[in-house]
C-alpha cells in the first residue's frame, strides 16, 4: 500500500509526522512488515529523533546552522536565496528515507522517538511525503 502525507511546514526545524504515519499503517491493515517514508524534496529531510525534550530538536538544528552556515562564499547554487544551498547540503547529511518495523500493527519506535521532517528553508513550504507500507 501506497499512501501520501502533505506536511506544512513553518519554516526551519523538525516538524513531528509520527501521528500521520501510524495513521497510514492503520489504514493499511498490516499488522507485521515495513513502513518507508520518503520525502519528496531535496532541500528537507526526514530524521528519527527524540520526541520528549524540545531541547534536543533545537541543539539539532543549531548543529546544523553552525556546521552548514548560510551565506558561505564558495556556494554557486544560491538562485533562490542564501539558505539555498545550504538547504541541500542539510538534506544530504542527513536522511531523505526512513524504513520503520511494523510491529503488532505499530510503528516500532522506542519510548522517546518521533518521525520528523526536517525543514532546512526559512521560508515554510508544504512538503510531501510517500508512506509505503509493505508486509
Amino acid at each position: 500500500m501506497n499512501d501520501r502525507i502533505v506536511v506544512p511546514t513553518r519554516g526551519k526545524g523538525l516538524h513531528e509526522i509520527t501521528a500521520e504515519v501510524q495513521a497510514v499503517v492503520d489504514r493499511s491493515g498490516v499488522d507485521e512488515g515495513l513502513c518507508t517514508i520518503m520525502i519528496q524534496h531535496t532541500s528537507a529531510s526526514l530524521t528519527i529523533q527524540e520526541n520528549a525534550d524540545p531541547s534536543a530538536r533545537r541543539d539539532l538544528q543549531d548543529w546544523l546552522e553552525r556546521n552548514v552556515p548560510e551565506n558561505d562564499p564558495h556556494f554557486t547554487h544560491t538562485q533562490e536565496g542564501p539558505d539555498d544551498m545550504p538547504s541541500h547540503i542539510r538534506a544530504a547529511l542527513t536522511a531523505t528515507t526512513l524504513g520503520v518495523p511494523i510491529v503488532a500493527g505499530r510503528l516500532a519506535l522506542g519510548t522517546w522517538q518521533g518521525i520528523y521532517v526536517w525543514e532546512h528553508r526559512r521560508r515554510g513550504s508544504h512538503r510531501s511525503c510517500v508512506v509505503h507500507i509493505g508486509s
